[in-house]
């Protein structure tokens, strides 16, 4: 490639970023994922729009697999693992045996329905088995479900990608279908093997970074981001899931109160926006809109079983042994959102060459567009009707921790929500540990030193100094004011009696 050809291939992807940023808005308001946007994108600059030629389907299985290794690290650390960690059973049966039956249900369907070999029919229900973490997280934060569902969905959507990628190069590999008592050795094998090192790398590397005294505060983000690939690759190099590896590494270091969260966070979320914004235009750039009209019918079909089907006994049957009730479970049926995780697992079939493979992927590519605008705008409407949107729930506080070395203190930084009970306090009300202070407060544009009788407002940013000794008890006491208010001091520290 010449230094002209660069400037240009460059100029085309800057400008297609911006483009497909500026789309986001309307998508947003219409309550679609972003994928849409992106894969339209690709397929305007694609062999049909522009005359972009990619055929390469073994480079798109790399840099698909790098992406989702990106965005399952976003999702880890803006995960809070209060919100999940009651559900952990249950999102982990959604992910085991959710997708089994998944997979098992939506075999029959494309081997019945659609005439598939077996072999194939095993594959396209393991490439669609497994919820889109991207558009989970995009789509349910808005919509203000209670935490328990929203905990489960999100916890599954983070775990159930490991086992659908080993299923899915296990059904289309050249050997055939594998020996089920072998399937399951290597799925228990990958699965604990790239959860310990996901653990391990996390708790490692959470107590390295409170030790390390960075020079600079875009360090930390960097050092989390590559905490989190490095329990990827070194768990692909042990043959073990690095998808699993990384998200667990990832939720570990988010909840292991690091410097500079807020930084590292935000750091996450716009490199998780890359990541998608690349690979769902690569996919897109893959697919020829002339070629899949001969997969519409199949993947109308195929999508009414996994939807209408599958994931309905998927979760009725892993639900079983937990108190959720018959609307909880429709609600959840209907969340199953599938995204870019479908497209990508598409490739593997095609890059192991496997017969029949370029149907199976123009088949879910339809399916994942379709039942994308079907299910992601009418989630918050279906919320509704369901009697379980709590459009007015209050958002947990976002607290931002920065070191004084000098001191050895640390400077909190939060945000008072709307609806939040800190809201209407006056300063002297908030009664923090002895030790940490009020050091200001940053209204609009303004800071300014507030009096005791000063009231807080929403909007407002409360700035606390106070020392490492003392930060959980001030974390603890200002968590309660925003869940209770004034009551807090009557109701303990967790707002609740």
């Amino acid at each position: 490639m010449t230094l002209p050809q660069l400037y240009l291939v460059v100029l085309i992807g800057c400008v297609t970023v911006l483009l497909s940023i500026a789309a986001l808005r309307a998508t947003q308001r219409l309550g679609l994922p972003a994928l849409l946007v992106f894969l339209g994108a690709g397929l305007v600059l694609g062999e049909d729009g522009v005359g972009i030629l990619f055929e390469d389907f073994e480079l798109a299985q790399a840099l698909g697999t790098f992406a989702l290794a990106l965005i399952l690290i976003e999702g880890g650390l803006s995960t809070r693992w209060q919100a999940i960690s009651k559900q952990v059973a249950p999102a982990g049966m959604l992910a085991t045996v959710g997708i089994g039956v998944s997979v098992a249900v939506t075999a029959l369907g494309a081997h019945y329905l659609l005439g598939f070999d077996w072999q194939l029919a095993l594959t396209v229900g393991a490439v669609v088995a497994s919820t889109d973490a991207a558009a989970v997280f995009s789509v349910l934060r808005g919509i203000g479900l209670p935490k328990r569902l929203s905990g489960t969905l999100e916890a599954e959507s983070g775990f159930n990608d490991a086992p659908a990628v080993i299923l899915v190069l296990a059904f289309s590999a050249a050997a055939g279908i594998p020996d089920p008592a072998h399937l399951l050795g290597v799925l228990v094998w990958e699965l604990a093997a790239g959860s310990l090192i996901g653990l391990a790398v996390g708790f490692g590397g959470a107590w390295l970074l409170r030790r390390l005294a960075l020079p600079v505060s875009g360090l930390y983000p960097l050092a989390v981001f590559s905490l989190g690939l490095a329990a990827f690759a070194a768990a692909g190099a042990l043959h073990a899931s690095g998808f699993i590896a990384a998200y667990l590494a990832a939720l570990v270091l988010g909840n292991s109160r690091l410097p500079h969260r807020a930084a590292t966070q935000s750091f996450a979320t716009g490199l998780g926006w890359m990541a998608q914004l690349g690979m769902f235009v690569m996919l897109g750039l893959l697919a020829s809109p002339s070629d899949l009209l001969d997969a519409i019918v199949p993947g109308l079909v195929l999508g009414v079983v996994l939807t209408l089907v599958a994931r309905p006994l998927a979760v009725w049957t892993s639900l079983l042994p937990f108190k959720f009730t018959a609307k909880e479970q429709v609600l959840m049926s209907w969340a199953g959102l599938r995204g870019a995780i479908p497209i990508v697992l598409a490739t593997i079939p095609h890059a192991a060459h496997l017969r029949g493979a370029q149907q199976l992927w123009d088949i879910v590519f339809v399916l994942v567009v379709v039942f994308t605008l079907l299910q992601g705008p009418t989630l918050p409407w279906v919320a509704r009707r369901l009697g379980l949107s709590q459009e007015d729930i209050v958002q947990e506080i976002e607290i931002e921790t920065a070191p004084l070395d000098a001191v050895d203190g640390e400077v909190l930084t939060i945000t008072v929500q709307k609806g939040s009970g800190l809201a209407g306090i006056r300063i002297f009300e908030l009664r923090l540990p002895e030790g940490s202070a009020v050091a200001g407060v940053v209204r609009g544009d303004r800071l300014f030193v507030p009096a005791k009788a000063d009231r807080l407002r929403s909007g407002d940013q409360l700035i606390v100094v106070t020392n490492p000794t003392l930060r959980e008890a001030t974390e603890q006491r200002l968590t309660a004011l925003a869940r209770a208010g004034r009551l807090a001091r009557w109701l303990g520290e967790t707002g609740k009696g």
